[in-house]
Order: C-alpha cells, then sequence, then structure tokens
C-alpha cells in the first residue's frame, strides 16, 4: 500500500490544522494506521493510532484531548484533527500503516510496515 500525507502548513499558535492520510493500491481498511511526527534534531515519536477493527484509537500524552484520529474507508482515507496547536507541535508528520491485526495501535515505528511521505507542520507563536 502507498501512503500519502496531506494538509501540512503554517499555523499559529492556538489554531487547528487538518491532515490527511490517503492511501492507493490496497485499501486502508486492512490495516492499523498510525501518526508519526518528527521534529528537528528529534527522533520519530507516535501521535496515534487507529485499528482497522473496530475503529480502537490510541494518542500520546502530548496530545491527548487536542488531537482526534477518524476513519473513513469508504474514501480510504485516516484524518488527524488538530486542535488547539502550539510550537511544540512543530515537526514533519507522517502516516504509516500495519497489516498485522490489534487490540490498539502500535507506538513503535517498528511497528508500522509502510509509510508516507510526511507533511510539514508548522505552529509560530
Amino acid at each position: 500500500v502507498q501512503l500519502q500525507a496531506s494538509g501540512g502548513g503554517l499555523v499559529q499558535a492556538g489554531g487547528s490544522l487538518r491532515l490527511s492520510c490517503t492511501a492507493s493500491g490496497r485499501t486502508l481498511s486492512n490495516y492499523v494506521v498510525g501518526w508519526f511526527r518528527q521534529a528537528p534534531g528529534k527522533e520519530r515519536e507516535f501521535v496515534g493510532g487507529i485499528t482497522w477493527n473496530y475503529g480502537v484509537t490510541r494518542y500520546a500524552d502530548s496530545v491527548k484531548g487536542r488531537f482526534t484520529i477518524s476513519r473513513d474507508n469508504a474514501k480510504n482515507t485516516v484524518d488527524l484533527q488538530m486542535n488547539s496547536l502550539n510550537a511544540e507541535d512543530t515537526a514533519v508528520y507522517y502516516c504509516a500503516a500495519d497489516p498485522t491485526w490489534r487490540v490498539v495501535p502500535g507506538t513503535t515505528t517498528s511497528s508500522y510496515d509502510y509509510w508516507g511521505q510526511g507533511t510539514l507542520v508548522t505552529v509560530s507563536s
């Protein structure tokens, strides 16, 4: 499956952005989809994920209550709604897919087999 993250841009602190992960080649409905981010000089970190079976979501503590992941199997997309953005959210955001059946999404990069090119989110303070 080929993934493409989109929707990044420049936003002021306190603002919102909605990222989309679009798949081609295969349906995303059979994958766990995760969102990760990587800030300059830092390791890639888990943001959140959603399972394919029951739509169970999981979030990093740093974004819990601010970010929401949803999936639209008909459109073959998984979206990341980001609210109350702050400067610490500035990073390149990536979506990734894991074909393994899981109760909850994995939080490590090694859990995911397929990665898309990232989209840059810049939050100005």
